[in-house]
């Protein structure tokens, strides 16, 4: 289940996953929930755990958003995506100076949507699943996820930074 706005989890600043810990069966579990709250949500892209109620510092983005055929704004039912990625202590280590006003929606805001100033480009430092840490750049979506979902990690919701809020019942992504 996503938690709603209301809940305090989402407000609070996330605590990291111990590098130790990462291969535990606890956060293995965690992570399984995320995977599956996130696959439950047709237009979903990503979620952090806090939305399912946890604060630690893990976020799942859904493989779809790295395939070509997946079109932003649609609703695809494709049962074979490329694996969701995990981010475990997800840290933003650059952002590009250029910006953009992008539309913007969240799990746990629904069904609000909003105009958010982005970075275009970022990158950000993590480890995967294994525990291995890895660096990462995106650009677009992709770099507009990493920022929505840190923003999570800490405490920080779209709505708090989003002009031109506006309800919209009909889900996109």
């Amino acid at each position: 289940m996503i938690v709603q706005k209301e809940n305090p989890v989402l407000r609070q600043i996330t605590r990291e996953v111990p590098i130790k810990d990462i291969q535990s069966a606890k956060i293995k579990k965690i992570i399984a929930q995320m995977k599956k709250a996130l696959a439950s949500q047709a237009d979903g892209v990503a979620i952090a755990a806090p939305q399912i109620g946890n604060a630690m510092r893990i976020v799942i983005i859904s493989g779809k958003v790295f395939d070509a055929r997946f079109k932003r704004g649609e609703i695809q039912n494709v049962k074979n995506w490329p694996p969701d990625i995990a981010l475990i202590n997800p840290k933003i280590t650059k952002l590009s100076k250029e910006k953009k006003w992008l539309p913007e929606g969240c799990l746990s805001v629904r069904p609000w949507w909003g105009d958010v100033r982005r970075s275009e480009k970022t990158t950000i430092t993590a480890y995967d699943e294994t525990g291995k840490k890895f660096t990462r750049g995106g650009s677009g979506l992709l770099a507009q996820i990493f920022q929505h979902e840190v923003d999570h990690l800490d405490g920080v919701l779209f709505i708090d930074k989003a002009r031109n809020l506006k309800k919209e019942e009909n889900l996109r992504t």
